[in-house]
């Protein structure tokens, strides 16, 4: 009896886990190239106005503001590479991928950083001919504030032009 009761318990956890990871796990079928605007739209270089992290408590830094450059190059898969040159350290580079995430009938457009892959977090974004903004809330960026070495959690806004 007890082999019964664990194939009744068993089961149910066995389908659900075969339906609940039915996709091929290829993260590019999840992906969506269209939304509000397509992605391939993005591709060119794009050099920022302003480039603002803020950590929703004491430290806030905007890195165009304060004489530095933000630049960023898309590809028309979406593929892009961000570089964020700030006046007070050695600039540096992050790559990663934007795309549009379906949920229930909605568009979000997102952001899968490189170094956290299979990871990615939503962004609030516009795109007309000749500018491109993206904004984030808390925990979708990262920033070293004080130039210690070590990376805070906070939000980004971020508004570039087309070059």
């Amino acid at each position: 009896m007890k082999t019964l009761s664990r194939i009744f318990l068993v089961l149910p956890l066995f389908a659900f886990l075969l339906f609940s990871c039915s996709k091929s796990g290829d993260p590019a079928q999840e992906l969506v190239k269209e939304g509000d605007f397509k992605i391939s739209e993005l591709a060119g270089n794009w050099e920022a106005t302003y480039a603002n992290f803020n950590d929703g408590v004491q430290q806030s830094v905007d890195v165009v503001g304060d004489g530095g450059t933000v630049s960023i190059s898309v590809q028309s898969s979406g593929r892009f590479t961000l570089t964020i040159d700030p006046t007070d350290r050695a600039a540096y580079t992050l790559t990663g991928e934007m795309f549009w995430e379906e949920f229930e009938g909605d568009y979000y457009f997102a952001i899968e950083w490189a170094d956290y892959p299979g990871d990615w977090d939503t962004y609030g974004a516009t795109l007309n001919a000749t500018t491109f903004t993206i904004s984030g809330g808390f925990d979708s960026a990262e920033y070293d504030f004080d130039n210690n070495g070590t990376f805070e959690a906070c939000s980004l806004s971020m508004g570039f032009v087309r070059v």
